[in-house]
C-alpha cells in the first residue's frame, strides 16, 4: 500500500528482543506498517566493533518513526558510544517527551498523577566532550540559546497541546551560573510569548528532587537540561510503579523515536518476567505520533483495562508473566 508507514525496529540487548517482539505482534494487530530492521547496542558492537552502525541511521532516515527497545552501555570499555545518545544527535531529535500517568491497581501512595517531563536531548553534559588523563578527568557542559529556546518552546507547544497551563524550568543557576544562566535567560524570554495562558515558575533542581517526592501534584510540564532531566524522569517513574511503566518519545523536526525509560535488564532476558507496559506505551505514543490516534487510544485503553483487570507483572505486584500480560492487552483490543 502507498501509504503503509515504514518503521524501522531495533531490538536492542538483553530483554530489548523479547520485548520488540510483543511491541511488533500488537502493532500488527491494530494497523499495517512496514517492518525494516536495524542493529544497534552492545551485541552490534561486539559483532562490528560499533554499537550504531552506519546502515543502521542511514535506515532510519528512511523510515517515518523508530521503535526502539533499551540497549547495554558499558561503562569500562575505551571508546565504546551510547547507541541511543549516538542516535539522538545524528537524527536531532532534540526533544525527550517523558509522560507521567497514574494506572489502576498498582500499589502507590500518591493520588492520580498526570505530568510530564520535556528534556533538552541533544546538549548538556551529554554534548560527549570529554578527556581523561591520569589523575584528572574534565567533561565539557555545552549549553546554547538555539538548543535552550528550542526545548522550552517545544514544552510550552506540549503543554498547550496536552491542556496544561503550567510550565517549570529546571536549572542549578546558583551554581551553573554561565550554563543554567543561558538557559534560564532564554526560557524566561520564550516563556512571555505563553503569557498568561500558560505560566511559569523556575526551580532548583536540588528542590525539585526534593518536591516531586513531597508534592508531585505541583507539577504540570517540568522542562530541563539534559542531566537533570534524565535524572529526574526516573525519579518521576517511582512516582506511577517504576521503570517498567514508563515510556518516552525523542522527538526532532523531520526524525522521531520511541522507546521505554527501563533498561536491558540482562539478568532477566529470556524469563518471560519483564514489565511490557513501559514499551507498548512507547508504541503507543509512535502510533500516535505518525497518524495513528484513534489506534493509539485503543492500545491505552487495552493497557488500562488490563490493569483494571489486576493481570500485570510481579514489579507492580502482580503475578503474571509477560507473555500473559501481553496476550490480555491484545483480547482487550479485540473486544
Amino acid at each position: 500500500m502507498a501509504n503503509t508507514k515504514k518503521i524501522l525496529f531495533i531490538n536492542g540487548d538483553g530483554v530489548g528482543p523479547e520485548l520488540m517482539a510483543h511491541a511488533r505482534s500488537v502493532v500488527d494487530a491494530l494497523v499495517q506498517v512496514e517492518w525494516v530492521e536495524g542493529e544497534a547496542g552492545f551485541a552490534t558492537f561486539q559483532k562490528y566493533g560499533t554499537s550504531l552502525p552506519d546502515e543502521t541511521i542511514a535506515r532510519a532516515k528512511e523510515c517515518d518513526a523508530i521503535l526502539f527497545c533499551a540497549v547495554t552501555s558499558p561503562p569500562n570499555i575505551p571508546n565504546y558510544k551510547s547507541a541511543i545518545v549516538t542516535l539522538r544527535k545524528e537524527l536531532d531529535l532534540f526533544a525527550n517527551v517523558r509522560p507521567f500517568h497514574t494506572l489502576p491497581n498498582v500499589p502507590l501512595q500518591f493520588p492520580p498523577l498526570n505530568f510530564a517531563i520535556i528534556r533538552e536531548n541533544t546538549e548538556g553534559m551529554y554534548s560527549g566532550i570529554e578527556k581523561r588523563m591520569k589523575n584528572k578527568a574534565t567533561s565539557t557542559r555545552v549549553i546554547t540559546r538555539k538548543g535552550s529556546e528550542r526545548i522550552v518552546c517545544f514544552a510550552f507547544e506540549y503543554a498547550k497541546s496536552h491542556s496544561f497551563n503550567k510550565v517549570t524550568l529546571i536549572h542549578k543557576g546558583n551554581v551553573l551560573r554561565a550554563t543554567d544562566g543561558l538557559f534560564l535567560e532564554a526560557g524566561r524570554k520564550v516563556a512571555e510569548s505563553y503569557a498568561p495562558s500558560i505560566s511559569c515558575e523556575d526551580a532548583l533542581v536540588d528542590s525539585i528532587a526534593m518536591r516531586l517526592i513531597k508534592s508531585p501534584l505541583d507539577f504540570q510540564v517540568i522542562c530541563a537540561t539534559n542531566l537533570f532531566g534524565d535524572i529526574l524522569s526516573d525519579e518521576a517513574s517511582a512516582l506511577i510503579g517504576g521503570l517498567g511503566v514508563a515510556p518516552s518519545a525523542n522527538i526532532g523536526k523531520k526524525y522521531s523515536l520511541f522507546e521505554p525509560v527501563h533498561g536491558s535488564a540482562p539478568k532477566y532476558a529470556g524469563q518471560d518476567v519483564v514489565n511490557p507496559t513501559g514499551m507498548l506505551l512507547a508504541t503507543s505514543m509512535m502510533l500516535e505520533h505518525i497518524g495513528y490516534a484513534k489506534e493509539a487510544a485503543k492500545l491505552n485503553a487495552a493497557i488500562t483495562a488490563a490493569y483494571q483487570k489486576n493481570i500485570k507483572t510481579k514489579d507492580v505486584g502482580g503475578t503474571n508473566k509477560t507473555s500473559e500480560v501481553v496476550a490480555e492487552i491484545k483480547r482487550n483490543l479485540q473486544s
